[in-house]
Protein backbone atom coordinates (compact mmCIF):
# COMPACT_ATOMS: atom_id res chain seq x y z
CA UNK A 1 0.00 0.00 0.00
CA UNK A 2 1.26 3.46 -0.85
CA UNK A 3 2.39 5.63 2.05
CA UNK A 4 1.57 9.29 2.54
CA UNK A 5 4.41 10.13 4.95
CA UNK A 6 6.80 11.80 2.49
CA UNK A 7 7.11 15.47 3.36
CA UNK A 8 7.02 16.36 -0.33
CA UNK A 9 3.80 14.45 -1.02
CA UNK A 10 0.81 16.75 -1.50
CA UNK A 11 -2.05 16.59 0.97
CA UNK A 12 -5.13 15.84 -1.10
CA UNK A 13 -8.29 17.45 0.32
CA UNK A 14 -10.93 14.87 1.33
CA UNK A 15 -13.44 16.60 -0.90
CA UNK A 16 -11.39 15.68 -3.97
CA UNK A 17 -11.29 12.05 -2.89
CA UNK A 18 -15.07 12.09 -2.45
CA UNK A 19 -15.47 13.71 -5.87
CA UNK A 20 -13.30 11.07 -7.53
CA UNK A 21 -15.22 8.22 -5.93
CA UNK A 22 -18.58 9.80 -6.84
CA UNK A 23 -17.51 10.32 -10.46
CA UNK A 24 -16.35 6.70 -10.66
CA UNK A 25 -19.67 5.48 -9.28
CA UNK A 26 -21.64 7.53 -11.82
CA UNK A 27 -19.58 6.23 -14.74
CA UNK A 28 -19.42 2.63 -13.52
CA UNK A 29 -15.63 2.68 -13.76
CA UNK A 30 -12.63 2.45 -11.48
CA UNK A 31 -11.36 5.75 -10.06
CA UNK A 32 -8.11 5.36 -12.01
CA UNK A 33 -10.10 5.25 -15.27
CA UNK A 34 -12.11 8.41 -14.63
CA UNK A 35 -10.72 11.47 -16.49
CA UNK A 36 -9.52 14.30 -14.32
CA UNK A 37 -11.97 16.61 -16.10
CA UNK A 38 -14.83 14.51 -14.73
CA UNK A 39 -13.34 14.58 -11.22
CA UNK A 40 -12.88 18.35 -11.46
CA UNK A 41 -16.47 18.83 -12.62
CA UNK A 42 -17.75 16.74 -9.73
CA UNK A 43 -15.60 18.78 -7.30
CA UNK A 44 -16.79 22.07 -8.82
CA UNK A 45 -13.33 23.27 -9.87
CA UNK A 46 -11.42 23.58 -13.11
CA UNK A 47 -9.01 20.90 -14.26
CA UNK A 48 -6.06 23.21 -13.76
CA UNK A 49 -7.16 23.98 -10.20
CA UNK A 50 -7.56 20.26 -9.54
CA UNK A 51 -4.05 19.54 -10.80
CA UNK A 52 -2.64 22.36 -8.68
CA UNK A 53 -4.27 20.94 -5.56
CA UNK A 54 -2.87 17.51 -6.45
CA UNK A 55 0.64 18.86 -6.81
CA UNK A 56 0.51 18.40 -10.57
CA UNK A 57 0.20 14.60 -10.58
CA UNK A 58 -2.68 12.15 -10.99
CA UNK A 59 -0.81 9.63 -8.83
CA UNK A 60 -1.45 11.76 -5.73
CA UNK A 61 -5.22 11.43 -6.20
CA UNK A 62 -5.08 7.67 -6.73
CA UNK A 63 -2.87 7.32 -3.64
CA UNK A 64 -5.29 9.38 -1.56
CA UNK A 65 -8.25 7.31 -2.77
CA UNK A 66 -6.36 4.13 -1.86
CA UNK A 67 -5.52 5.53 1.58
CA UNK A 68 -9.23 6.23 2.13
CA UNK A 69 -9.99 2.52 1.74
CA UNK A 70 -11.13 2.50 -1.89
CA UNK A 71 -8.98 0.71 -4.46
CA UNK A 72 -8.51 3.11 -7.41
CA UNK A 73 -8.06 0.09 -9.69
CA UNK A 74 -6.85 0.54 -13.23
CA UNK A 75 -4.59 -2.49 -13.75
CA UNK A 76 -6.72 -4.58 -14.17
CA UNK A 77 -10.00 -2.96 -13.14
CA UNK A 78 -11.60 -3.84 -9.82
CA UNK A 79 -14.71 -4.96 -11.70
CA UNK A 80 -12.75 -7.53 -13.70
CA UNK A 81 -10.86 -8.86 -10.69
CA UNK A 82 -13.98 -9.05 -8.54
CA UNK A 83 -16.15 -10.83 -11.14
CA UNK A 84 -13.39 -13.38 -11.77
CA UNK A 85 -12.84 -13.93 -8.04
CA UNK A 86 -16.56 -14.25 -7.27
CA UNK A 87 -17.03 -16.73 -10.12
CA UNK A 88 -14.21 -18.88 -8.78
CA UNK A 89 -15.76 -18.86 -5.31
CA UNK A 90 -19.17 -19.83 -6.72
CA UNK A 91 -17.67 -22.66 -8.75
CA UNK A 92 -15.72 -24.01 -5.77
CA UNK A 93 -18.09 -23.47 -2.86
CA UNK A 94 -21.46 -22.37 -4.18
CA UNK A 95 -23.40 -19.15 -4.27
CA UNK A 96 -23.77 -18.93 -0.50
CA UNK A 97 -20.00 -18.62 -0.05
CA UNK A 98 -19.87 -15.31 -1.89
CA UNK A 99 -19.42 -12.47 0.58
CA UNK A 100 -17.88 -9.09 -0.14
CA UNK A 101 -15.12 -9.86 2.36
CA UNK A 102 -14.29 -13.14 0.59
CA UNK A 103 -14.29 -11.50 -2.84
CA UNK A 104 -12.19 -8.55 -1.62
CA UNK A 105 -9.60 -10.96 -0.23
CA UNK A 106 -9.50 -13.00 -3.45
CA UNK A 107 -9.57 -10.10 -5.92
CA UNK A 108 -7.60 -8.46 -4.18
CA UNK A 109 -9.32 -5.16 -3.48
CA UNK A 110 -11.14 -3.43 -0.66
CA UNK A 111 -14.75 -3.89 0.38
CA UNK A 112 -15.46 -0.16 -0.11
CA UNK A 113 -14.22 -0.56 -3.71
CA UNK A 114 -16.77 -3.31 -4.28
CA UNK A 115 -19.53 -1.09 -2.95
CA UNK A 116 -18.36 1.71 -5.25
CA UNK A 117 -18.30 -0.47 -8.38
CA UNK A 118 -21.23 -2.85 -7.75
CA UNK A 119 -23.35 -1.10 -5.10
CA UNK A 120 -23.24 -4.22 -2.94
CA UNK A 121 -23.39 -8.00 -3.18
CA UNK A 122 -26.48 -8.14 -5.39
CA UNK A 123 -24.81 -5.98 -8.03
CA UNK A 124 -21.70 -8.15 -7.94
CA UNK A 125 -23.74 -11.35 -8.38
CA UNK A 126 -25.63 -9.76 -11.27
CA UNK A 127 -22.33 -8.94 -13.00
CA UNK A 128 -21.15 -12.52 -12.55
CA UNK A 129 -24.40 -13.91 -13.96
CA UNK A 130 -24.20 -11.49 -16.89
CA UNK A 131 -20.83 -12.94 -17.86
CA UNK A 132 -21.42 -16.62 -17.11
CA UNK A 133 -25.15 -17.02 -17.74
CA UNK A 134 -26.92 -17.83 -21.03
CA UNK A 135 -28.45 -14.41 -21.73
CA UNK A 136 -25.63 -12.91 -23.79
CA UNK A 137 -25.36 -16.05 -25.93
CA UNK A 138 -29.11 -16.11 -26.60
CA UNK A 139 -29.14 -12.41 -27.46
CA UNK A 140 -26.23 -12.93 -29.87
CA UNK A 141 -28.24 -15.58 -31.74
CA UNK A 142 -31.30 -13.32 -31.78
CA UNK A 143 -29.25 -10.42 -33.16
CA UNK A 144 -27.92 -12.45 -36.10
CA UNK A 145 -29.96 -15.66 -36.52
CA UNK A 146 -29.00 -18.34 -39.04
CA UNK A 147 -31.17 -18.70 -42.12
CA UNK A 148 -32.54 -22.16 -41.33
CA UNK A 149 -34.72 -22.51 -38.27
CA UNK A 150 -33.07 -25.84 -37.46
CA UNK A 151 -29.75 -23.99 -37.27
CA UNK A 152 -31.31 -21.37 -35.00
CA UNK A 153 -32.28 -24.14 -32.59
CA UNK A 154 -28.80 -25.66 -32.77
CA UNK A 155 -27.24 -22.24 -32.08
CA UNK A 156 -29.47 -21.76 -29.04
CA UNK A 157 -28.52 -25.19 -27.74
CA UNK A 158 -24.85 -24.29 -28.19
CA UNK A 159 -25.33 -21.06 -26.20
CA UNK A 160 -27.07 -22.94 -23.38
CA UNK A 161 -24.52 -25.78 -23.27
CA UNK A 162 -21.65 -23.27 -23.28
CA UNK A 163 -23.13 -21.41 -20.32
CA UNK A 164 -23.58 -24.61 -18.32
CA UNK A 165 -20.14 -26.04 -19.15
CA UNK A 166 -17.90 -22.97 -18.87
CA UNK A 167 -15.42 -23.12 -16.02
CA UNK A 168 -15.85 -22.12 -13.30
CA UNK A 169 -19.28 -23.77 -13.31
CA UNK A 170 -21.23 -20.73 -12.18
CA UNK A 171 -24.58 -21.44 -13.82
CA UNK A 172 -25.01 -24.95 -12.35
CA UNK A 173 -24.24 -23.50 -8.91
CA UNK A 174 -26.87 -20.80 -9.39
CA UNK A 175 -29.48 -23.38 -10.42
CA UNK A 176 -28.51 -25.55 -7.44
CA UNK A 177 -29.05 -22.57 -5.16
CA UNK A 178 -32.46 -21.98 -6.77
CA UNK A 179 -33.49 -25.58 -6.17
CA UNK A 180 -32.32 -25.49 -2.56
CA UNK A 181 -33.60 -22.00 -1.74
CA UNK A 182 -36.56 -21.01 -3.94
CA UNK A 183 -36.42 -17.44 -2.62
CA UNK A 184 -32.61 -17.18 -2.45
CA UNK A 185 -30.18 -15.16 -4.57
CA UNK A 186 -30.09 -17.78 -7.33
CA UNK A 187 -33.83 -17.38 -7.81
CA UNK A 188 -33.53 -13.61 -7.95
CA UNK A 189 -30.74 -13.77 -10.56
CA UNK A 190 -32.78 -16.03 -12.82
CA UNK A 191 -35.90 -13.92 -12.35
CA UNK A 192 -33.97 -10.85 -13.48
CA UNK A 193 -32.79 -12.71 -16.60
CA UNK A 194 -36.25 -13.89 -17.68
CA UNK A 195 -37.33 -10.68 -19.51
CA UNK A 196 -34.17 -10.66 -21.63
CA UNK A 197 -34.43 -14.36 -22.40
CA UNK A 198 -38.11 -13.90 -23.27
CA UNK A 199 -37.35 -11.00 -25.62
CA UNK A 200 -34.57 -12.90 -27.38
CA UNK A 201 -36.59 -16.08 -27.77
CA UNK A 202 -39.72 -14.22 -28.89
CA UNK A 203 -37.80 -12.50 -31.68
CA UNK A 204 -36.64 -15.92 -32.93
CA UNK A 205 -39.88 -17.88 -32.58
CA UNK A 206 -42.67 -15.36 -33.23
CA UNK A 207 -42.29 -15.43 -37.02
CA UNK A 208 -42.34 -19.24 -37.08
CA UNK A 209 -45.52 -19.30 -34.99
CA UNK A 210 -47.16 -16.62 -37.14
CA UNK A 211 -46.30 -18.56 -40.31
CA UNK A 212 -47.92 -21.68 -38.86
CA UNK A 213 -44.73 -23.71 -38.70
CA UNK A 214 -44.70 -23.80 -34.88
CA UNK A 215 -47.52 -24.66 -32.55
CA UNK A 216 -48.78 -21.50 -30.79
CA UNK A 217 -47.51 -22.59 -27.39
CA UNK A 218 -46.97 -19.98 -24.65
CA UNK A 219 -43.44 -18.63 -24.95
CA UNK A 220 -42.47 -19.69 -21.38
CA UNK A 221 -43.36 -23.28 -22.32
CA UNK A 222 -41.27 -23.08 -25.50
CA UNK A 223 -38.33 -21.74 -23.48
CA UNK A 224 -38.65 -24.56 -20.95
CA UNK A 225 -38.80 -27.17 -23.72
CA UNK A 226 -35.67 -25.67 -25.23
CA UNK A 227 -33.58 -25.07 -22.11
CA UNK A 228 -34.70 -27.92 -19.86
CA UNK A 229 -33.11 -30.97 -21.56
CA UNK A 230 -29.63 -29.52 -22.21
CA UNK A 231 -29.55 -27.80 -18.81
CA UNK A 232 -30.33 -30.99 -16.89
CA UNK A 233 -27.97 -32.98 -19.09
CA UNK A 234 -25.04 -30.61 -18.52
CA UNK A 235 -25.64 -30.40 -14.77
CA UNK A 236 -25.60 -34.18 -14.29
CA UNK A 237 -23.16 -35.01 -17.08
CA UNK A 238 -20.06 -35.16 -14.82
CA UNK A 239 -21.72 -37.89 -12.75
CA UNK A 240 -23.07 -39.67 -15.83
CA UNK A 241 -19.64 -39.56 -17.44
CA UNK A 242 -18.10 -41.32 -14.45
CA UNK A 243 -20.91 -43.87 -14.31
CA UNK A 244 -21.35 -44.63 -18.01
CA UNK A 245 -18.03 -43.73 -19.59
CA UNK A 246 -18.01 -44.35 -23.37
CA UNK A 247 -21.70 -45.32 -23.34
CA UNK A 248 -22.61 -41.68 -22.74
CA UNK A 249 -23.16 -39.78 -26.02
CA UNK A 250 -20.91 -36.85 -26.70
CA UNK A 251 -22.22 -33.38 -25.89
CA UNK A 252 -22.66 -32.65 -29.60
CA UNK A 253 -24.57 -35.89 -30.21
CA UNK A 254 -26.76 -35.32 -27.16
CA UNK A 255 -27.59 -31.79 -28.30
CA UNK A 256 -28.47 -33.06 -31.78
CA UNK A 257 -30.91 -35.52 -30.20
CA UNK A 258 -32.37 -32.83 -27.95
CA UNK A 259 -32.78 -30.51 -30.94
CA UNK A 260 -34.59 -33.21 -32.90
CA UNK A 261 -36.90 -33.84 -29.95
CA UNK A 262 -37.56 -30.12 -29.52
CA UNK A 263 -38.41 -29.63 -33.20
CA UNK A 264 -40.84 -32.55 -33.10
CA UNK A 265 -42.44 -31.21 -29.92
CA UNK A 266 -43.07 -27.68 -31.18
CA UNK A 267 -43.70 -28.25 -34.89
CA UNK A 268 -47.20 -27.63 -36.14
CA UNK A 269 -49.01 -30.73 -37.37
CA UNK A 270 -47.57 -31.28 -40.85
CA UNK A 271 -49.59 -31.79 -43.97
CA UNK A 272 -49.49 -35.57 -44.53
CA UNK A 273 -48.86 -34.90 -48.23
CA UNK A 274 -45.73 -32.78 -47.78
CA UNK A 275 -43.43 -35.44 -46.38
CA UNK A 276 -43.02 -34.06 -42.89
CA UNK A 277 -43.36 -30.29 -43.09
CA UNK A 278 -40.75 -27.50 -42.98
CA UNK A 279 -39.63 -28.27 -39.42
CA UNK A 280 -39.01 -31.97 -39.95
CA UNK A 281 -35.61 -32.78 -38.36
CA UNK A 282 -32.87 -32.89 -40.94
CA UNK A 283 -34.68 -30.56 -43.35
CA UNK A 284 -32.47 -28.50 -45.63
CA UNK A 285 -34.70 -25.80 -47.00
CA UNK A 286 -34.31 -22.20 -45.85
CA UNK A 287 -37.04 -20.88 -43.62
CA UNK A 288 -39.31 -18.17 -44.95
CA UNK A 289 -38.94 -14.69 -43.53
CA UNK A 290 -42.18 -12.98 -42.58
Amino acid sequence: MMEQNDADAPTVPPGLVDAAVAAAREQGRDVAEVPLTAVAAKAGVSRSTLLRRLGGTRAALDAAVLASGVDPGGRPPVRERAVTAAAAIIGDRGLGAVTLDAVAAAAPCSVPSLHTVFHGRDGLLSAVFERYGPVIGVEAVAADPPERFEDVVQSLFHAIVTAFSTEPRVLPAIVADLLGRPDGPGSHLLEAAVPRLLNGMTSLFAAEIEAGRLRPLPMPVIIQLLIGPPAVHMMVRPALDRALGPELPSVDDACAMFAEGFLRAVAADPDPCDGGGPLAPGGTGPRDRV
